[in-house]
């Protein structure tokens, strides 16, 4: 065999064993050694391995989301279900160790994510009864979350966020927390007819008290000097043309400072 034919071999030996790989984005190289885990892992890129001896498995380190429904007990024994969904990724450095411990990412939901929520969840509903899950709901989700995200940590995934996308109860608690809030719209809707009921009495009695306090002041004003001004100032200097005997009715000379025979009868 000529030498043009040995290289030629070579050549087509080498493609065909395949020594370069590519780690594509969002990925890390986990690094074989005749099937063993190595420690090293490799970045995105162009990276020449050793044929038959070496193999590189990819291994996603992008953010995923899995939803998980949990079905778990409240503190009052009610039956509640709880739709989560957590966004998460691999730890690019750990990557060789999830991979050895667990298997490649679609592993990971199954052996880790489904029994790590159900298990958080659970412990955290179980410290709320139902009605406490729907109203405090921020605060079971904060409690999921830092219990969650300690748990993932030591089987190398990250916890970027955690949602509770829905919460559902049996037909029959669902009806009695209605019935409960239509009560308490009616009994705060009843409160506030109440309360401007008792303002109105309020204001009336103001008023009342306000005339009163007014025909006490004007009483106590009213001296016979200021009621013989008023009734001079309302007098047109006009007496009745038909009248009986004796003085006008209703005119008291002395009261007005006016003489006697002024007011006097003429004959």
């Amino acid at each position: 065999m000529n030498a043009g034919a040995l290289l030629l071999a070579l050549v087509l030996v080498v493609v065909a064993a395949n020594p370069l790989t590519i780690v594509g984005p969002g990925t890390r190289g986990v690094l074989l050694n005749f099937g063993k885990v190595q420690d090293t892992i490799l970045d995105e890129g162009l990276h020449l391995r050793i044929p038959v001896v070496q193999e590189i498995v990819p291994f996603s380190v992008r953010v995923q989301k899995t939803d998980i429904l949990a079905q778990v007990g409240s503190k009052d024994l009610q039956e509640v279900k709880l739709d989560v969904a957590i966004n998460w990724h691999a730890d690019p450095s750990r990557v060789n160790e999830i991979f050895q411990r667990v298997g490649d990412e679609t592993q990971v939901v199954s052996r880790i994510l489904n029994p790590a929520v159900g298990e958080v969840v659970k412990a955290a509903a179980a410290k709320k009864n139902a009605e406490e899950i729907l109203t405090k709901r921020p605060e079971l989700k904060a409690e999921i979350d830092d219990n969650l995200d300690e748990r993932l940590a030591g089987f190398g995934i990250v916890l970027d966020s955690v949602s509770l996308l829905d919460v559902d109860f049996t037909r029959e608690f669902a009806a009695a927390i209605e019935q409960k809030q239509i009560a308490e719209q009616e009994a705060q809707r009843a409160g506030y007819v109440a309360q401007k009921a008792l303002r109105e009495a309020e204001a009336e009695v103001n008023r009342a008290r306000g005339r009163a306090e007014s025909q006490k002041l004007l009483q106590e004003t009213l001296t016979p000097e200021v009621l013989k001004n008023k009734v001079i100032e309302a007098w047109d200097g006009k007496f009745p043309l038909v009248y009986g005997g004796g003085a006008l009715p209703f005119l008291d000379a002395k009261l007005l400072g006016l003489p006697e025979k002024v007011l006097s009868p003429q004959p």
